[in-house]
């Protein structure tokens, strides 16, 4: 076809589609160019693996979905509408299978009747063994391997990405004819403006359009406004640029696609793609409107597309939908189209109206030869794999007959793009006039204007987005200046006329699709319907409509109208579904910007790190820190390195690095108050040099932390915390510093990094310091809870006696850069003692053999009584939590209750995570008892043991209980125990 002057002729490229090689030009897309090259076929649908075209040439496309790019640059579920050509382009088709004109999956269509709405939920419930459905297991496996569309990629990422933050008076979505408009008028007025698009220029519909704008043809109109623009120091444009996500306080999320565009030779300097956080005092949303398809028989053959589509293929791009194009619309915009095609030389079947009275342009339609016919509607779509004809027929139904075609047009109508306004928490209206919803109240600094604010009509869609950017511009205090006056024709339109959906011809058995990706169909809601789903958030869950990666574009306002129809209701009172971020997919590379492996986030390393790096530990990630797990000898299994530890401190003397604890330092005249409120045990009866366990409640009652609490002097303490609640236990008393207690004289800051802090556990504990001080650490000296200064290895350090392990044990907070000259010194001083380092593992079996709380018992859902602490909590004073600790839910003696178990048989392995059960082979759903939260095997003991929480009652009854893993099939017969499983009495730790 001539023309398409969005082409650039004198650069063709080359690009493969299936491994078929074609050519196309620079400024294709690579969805025209696949048009040009009379592709018509380019993918299958979800469900059915029915043949899909090409629908539409923006954003909303649900049918042209390919992976694009080889190797790890490969990306699946591309929009190729949107996709720029480049040289050297790779393409594929999806979800096909061995390939796209034969797919073994298109049998399912044999089996349709099978697999209506919602038929998983339904088929896949049995057969039924042991009383419960196993079979799943084995279904859900095909489910799994059957969902999604593309392939995920599955090498790292090689491009880079990057984030910026922008601020601006006036930001503007949408470069089409609106947006210009509203850029030009707050720039006018000495706003700073922003105004983005996702295509590669600005213009929208201009691009394509013939008609003319201030004595220009409205492509050349596009480009002189834009350049006017560009030219101005108070504007930034942002093209291939995609408002995705409208957030609080007027922040906006914008995805630039920098150097997709480009191909092989895109810089290597540049990001692929970048992410823009934009803060804007005002915002105009310009994004425009959607064509609506039509629902009628077999609507989804290739060859079925957007009118408006056609007409941008066919303008801006050289390609032509078909030889023989039939346009059905229920619209102006119909008309527009078979215009511009015959004006190519290209053969209009007719033009199928569904309005009895069509407006002027149907005479200028007729004037050039083409048959229009009024109050007809396509009935079906004819043909085998793609369209070769249609059926049309009166739109109340009666005798009508088939239009030999292979293309067909089709407009029902604009529906207004209000997913932003919506996102930014904005009501909408249900306007009759236009058959759509348009935007209402909003709670932000933001307003719609042109067509997405439900206003058609060239000369009107202007007015009002001029008036919007000056309105806008204005409300940042700039001076309203004199609004943008262009030439423009006075649309004079006649009235649309909605088409929700095409009956069925009588004794016709087809299929009316309403979302093309996910083969939901016009019977599919009426089912849903019947079977009671009176939501249309619930109908779109059962069925899926809108559910593809097009997020229902064409197809949400279309199903909302049928279902609104089948519960006979109006659409207004029907609803509409939520609109959420994102607009379009965003890559997880854009979202993630430089922050990808090591870059993720901060890694931190104790200032013991290359010790125990050289000396066998196997690291593991702690939250940020790096930690050991374990230290592996040579013919040592890891297993057997960690129990060799255990019992090593258990029968002697090792050391641990526990320099990742929260430290914080708390100093001021008030400080004992401040900690007296903050703890729910006492805090004022702390004497100076003594340390005491302190648990810090949440305000709704539940444990937020536990840790030390030592005076070491008049108005300072030092406090710990546990490693993964270091920050927030600092952010939490700042907050209340800053906000609840303001007359408190106290300070707190953190000083985890300046001081690195050492573990000494075992029987032989105060033997190795006292060899390392040289000074005499006996109960009189040190006792348990106790704290003093003294000097290892000629740093000053402080010596604390706290016990995690259950065994006589001591802390040494050392100064960071000397942590390593202490440790080796205690190991030294150990050596006679046999000493070992010990790590996670070791410490973590240790914990649970003697019953203390953790992460897993601390998850935000335990009280203090949960926990067996209830005593520690103080009845004659106010402290954080206190009030709502009260409430009647908490006191309930059933609550869940923190336990030991131990397996019957005395041999199998308790999973953590497991549910507490009666009867495993119980019909399900089944009582849950309670959970295990921690489980180990005990070097000390054995066999493997637990901590659990559970209702009081079940263990009341004395009854057999089961842990159940139904993931991993397992079911442990298991006995309920004292949490506290070695030195119940505390013994070791005291003597």
């Amino acid at each position: 076809m001539a023309g398409g002057h969005g082409l650039d002729r004198e650069r063709r490229l080359s690009f493969t589609f299936d491994g078929r090689s074609f050519s196309g030009f620079a400024g294709d897309t690579l969805a025209s160019a696949l048009m040009a090259n009379g592709v018509r076929r380019v993918g299958r649908s979800f469900k059915y693996h029915r043949p899909r075209g090409i629908l539409s040439a923006g954003p909303e496309e649900p049918n042209a979905i390919l992976r694009v790019g080889a190797g790890s640059r490969a990306e699946p579920n591309s929009r190729a509408t949107v996709v720029e050509l480049h040289q050297g382009l790779v393409a594929e088709s999806q979800n096909r299978f061995p390939s796209l004109d034969f797919d073994l999956g298109a049998a399912n269509s044999l089996i349709a009747r099978f697999l209506p709405s919602g038929f998983y939920y339904k088929t896949f419930m049995g057969p039924q063994f042991a009383g419960q459905n196993r079979a799943w297991m084995i279904y859900e496996r095909f489910i799994r391997a059957a969902a999604g569309m593309g392939k995920p990629v599955r090498h790292a990422d090689p491009d880079v990405y990057e984030h910026r933050t922008v601020h601006c008076d006036v930001l503007v979505v949408g470069g089409g004819p609106a947006g210009l408009a509203a850029a030009h008028a707050a720039a006018d007025a000495g706003a700073d403006v922003i105004i983005v698009d996702e295509r590669p220029a600005l213009g929208g519909q201009l691009c394509f359009e013939t008609y003319e704008i201030d004595g220009l043809p409205a492509p050349d109109f596009a480009r002189r406004s834009a350049a006017d623009l560009a030219g101005r120091p108070n504007v930034a444009i942002l093209t291939r640029t995609t408002a995705f996500g409208f957030y609080d306080h007027g922040t906006v999320a914008l995805a630039e696609r920098v150097t997709d565009h480009l191909g092989a030779v895109a810089p290597a300097s540049l990001p692929r793609q970048r992410r823009w956080q934009v803060k804007a005092r005002r915002i105009v949303l310009a994004q425009g409107a959607i064509e609506r398809p039509l629902v009628f028989a077999d609507n989804d053959l290739p060859g079925v597309m957007q009118a408006s589509a056609v007409r941008r293929y066919a303008n801006q791009f050289a390609a032509a939908a078909g030889k023989q194009v039939l346009v059905a619309t229920a619209n102006d915009d119909g008309y527009r189209t078979a215009l511009d095609l015959a004006a190519k030389d290209v053969r209009i079947a007719l033009i199928a109206d569904a309005r009895p009275t069509p407006g002027p342009i149907a005479d200028l339609a007729r004037l050039a030869d083409i048959r229009v016919v009024t109050g007809y509607v396509p009935t079906q779509a004819i043909g085998r794999g793609e369209v070769q004809g249609c059926a049309i027929a009166p739109t109340g139904g009666g005798k009508g007959w088939i239009v030999g075609c292979d293309a067909i047009a089709v407009s029902g109508g604009f529906t207004p793009s209000v997913h932003l306004h919506s996102q930014a928490g904005g009501k909408l209206i249900w306007r009759d006039d236009i058959g759509g919803f348009v935007p209402g109240l909003i709670g932000q600094a933001a307003v719609s204007a042109g067509a997405a604010n439900g206003t058609f009509g060239l000369a009107a869609i202007v007015k009002e987005a001029a008036m919007a950017g000056a309105d806008a511009a204005e409300a940042c205090g700039f001076a309203r200046r004199a609004l943008p006056e262009w030439a423009v024709k006075e649309d004079d339109a006649a009235p649309a006329q909605p088409l929700w959906v095409v009956a069925l011809p009588e004794g016709l058995k087809a299929k009316r699709f309403v979302d093309f990706q996910n083969d939901v169909t016009a019977d599919d809601l009426g089912l849903a319907v019947r079977e009671n789903y009176r939501s249309v958030e619930h109908v779109k869950r059962y069925t899926t409509l809108g559910m593809g990666t097009d997020q229902g574009k064409t197809s949400n306002l279309n199903g909302l109208a049928i279902v609104a129809e089948k519960r006979g209701t109006t659409i207004a009172e029907a609803g509409t579904t939520t609109f959420r971020p994102p607009y379009t997919p965003v890559t997880l590379g854009a979202l993630v910007g430089a922050e990808t492996g090591k870059h993720h986030a901060p890694v931190r390393r104790t200032p013991l790190d290359a010790w125990h790096r050289t000396h066998g530990a196997v690291m593991t990630s702690a939250g940020l820190w790096e930690r050991p797990k374990t230290y592996i000898r040579p013919g040592e299994t890891y297993r057997e390195a960690w129990i060799r530890e255990t019992l090593a401190v258990r029968s002697g003397v090792g050391l641990c690095d526990v320099s990742t604890l929260g430290k914080i330092d708390v100093q001021g005249p008030d400080a004992q108050v401040f900690l007296d409120r903050l703890y729910c045990n006492p805090m004022a009866s702390l004497a100076i040099g003594k340390a005491r366990y302190g648990l810090m409640l949440r305000d709704d009652g539940m444990v937020f932390d536990d840790g030390t609490v030592t005076r070491v002097g008049d108005t300072r303490f030092y406090l710990t915390t546990t490693t993964a609640n270091a920050g927030k236990v600092l952010s939490h008393m700042e907050f209340l510093l800053a906000t609840a207690w303001t007359d408190l004289k106290v300070q707190v800051a953190s000083i985890s990094d300046h001081f690195g802090q050492i573990a000494v556990a075992g029987p032989r504990s105060r033997a190795v310091l006292e060899t390392a001080a040289g000074i005499s650490l006996g109960d009189d000296v040190l006792p348990h809870l106790g704290t003093l200064a003294l000097e290892l290895a000629g740093h000053r350090c402080r010596l604390f006696r706290v016990s995690y392990s259950g065994e006589r044990a001591y802390e040494v907070s050392v100064p960071w850069r000397a942590t390593a000259e202490v440790w080796n010194r205690l190991m030294t001083a150990g050596s006679a003692d046999g000493i070992v380092p010990y790590g996670l593992e070791a410490m973590g079996a240790m914990r649970i053999e003697k019953g203390h709380v953790a992460g897993a018992e601390l998850d935000g859902r335990t009280t203090p009584a949960d926990l067996g602490l209830g005593r520690m909590v103080s009845t004659k004073k106010a402290f954080v939590g206190k009030v709502l600790l009260g409430r009647e839910g908490l006191r309930d003696p059933d609550r869940l209750k923190l336990v030991g178990l131990e397996p019957i048989d005395g041999a199998t392995s308790i999973p953590a995570g497991a549910n507490l059960v009666r009867d495993p082979a119980a019909p399900t759903p089944m009582p849950i008892l309670g959970h295990v939260t921690s489980a180990t095997h005990s070097p000390t003991l054995g066999r493997p043991i637990a901590l659990a929480l559970i209702k009081p009652s079940a263990v009341a009854e004395g009854k057999e209980l089961f842990a159940a893993a139904p993931l991993l099939d397992l079911s442990i017969a298991v006995k309920v125990c004292d949490p506290v499983f070695v030195d119940a009495g505390g013994g070791r730790m005291h003597g």
